[in-house]
């Protein structure tokens, strides 16, 4: 919070009511009574190394969806968005949004993913197809035993990607990332997509995994809203997913001591899964 309360500041912006809207591997916070909300990495520099290239992604991506007029949380435009550093964190400044109490069904949320890729579409592909989940879960290999994965589980994962590789082809093309119901947001001008930090380019079928894979509503009757592919054509997109939650599950543990990791059980591992990657469910 001080780190982005002073970053703010040095930009002319003040807080002196801010208050945490989330504290997961991000910490969120609004800093009232501006409507500027600041993301600051907290527990992401674990899996992903310095300088973020997910929060430089996520600005880009974000701000030129807005300015396409896509439905999404914008960045900020009260000061520089960033990202920033600060006393050794990276933090981005997004426009605060009233948040209604509503949650979307799963037609909605399928009809709001349809039209977030729409606007996808139009922009420029950046990196390497998935790199996002296939490079957290390759750091993942490397780094887990320090969190209390076994040296097998960690063996039987790096072969397991490289099974999984080649079975994710399709057209690259930009993507969410990210793309379950916790991170559409209900606002009094429609539903609005957030959290793009996952962005990446890929197959559309990875962020239709991410849909189907959620707990808060029926994913599957979500993708059939859209004639989205059966869980079978989904299967190693739900694999990958399952995997990518279930390492960032571990993050979250190693910063939030009362939150307690499942272990990792290799491909077939079963987990509820960190939707947005700050959130246990």
């Amino acid at each position: 919070m001080c780190a982005a309360r002073a970053v703010a500041a040095e930009h002319g912006v003040r807080s002196s009511e801010p208050r945490v809207l989330q504290d997961g591997v991000n910490v969120v916070v609004h800093l009232a009574p501006a409507p500027v909300v600041a993301r600051v990495a907290t527990l992401t520099p674990l899996l992903r190394t310095l300088p973020l290239r997910s929060f430089a992604r996520e600005v880009a991506v974000a701000g030129a969806l807005a300015a396409a007029g896509a439905p999404v949380v914008p960045p900020s435009d009260l000061l520089p968005p960033g990202p920033h550093r600060y006393a050794g964190l990276e933090l981005s400044f997004w426009r605060h949004v009233e948040v209604l109490p509503s949650a979307p069904s799963s037609g909605a949320a399928a009809a709001a993913l349809a039209e977030l890729h729409g606007h996808l579409v139009a922009l420029p592909v950046d990196g390497a197809p998935l790199d996002t989940p296939l490079d957290d879960l390759a750091r993942f290999v490397s780094l887990g035993g320090a969190w209390g994965a076994a040296p097998a589980q960690l063996d039987r994962l790096g072969d397991r990607l490289a099974e999984l590789r080649p079975r994710l082809a399709g057209e690259v093309v930009p993507l969410h990332g990210d793309a379950h119901p916790g991170n559409l947001l209900a606002t009094p001008d429609g539903w609005r997509w957030t959290d793009l930090e996952d962005t990446c380019a890929g197959p559309r079928a990875w962020d239709l995994a991410c849909l189907r894979s959620t707990s808060r509503l029926d994913g599957r009757a979500a993708l059939d809203a859209i004639g989205g592919p059966s869980d079978a054509e989904l299967a190693p997109w739900l694999e990958l997913r399952r995997l990518h939650a279930t390492a960032w599950r571990t993050v979250l543990a190693v910063g939030h001591s009362e939150r307690r990791a499942a272990p990792l059980q290799g491909p077939t591992a079963s987990s509820r899964a960190v939707e947005g990657r700050g959130v246990l469910f």
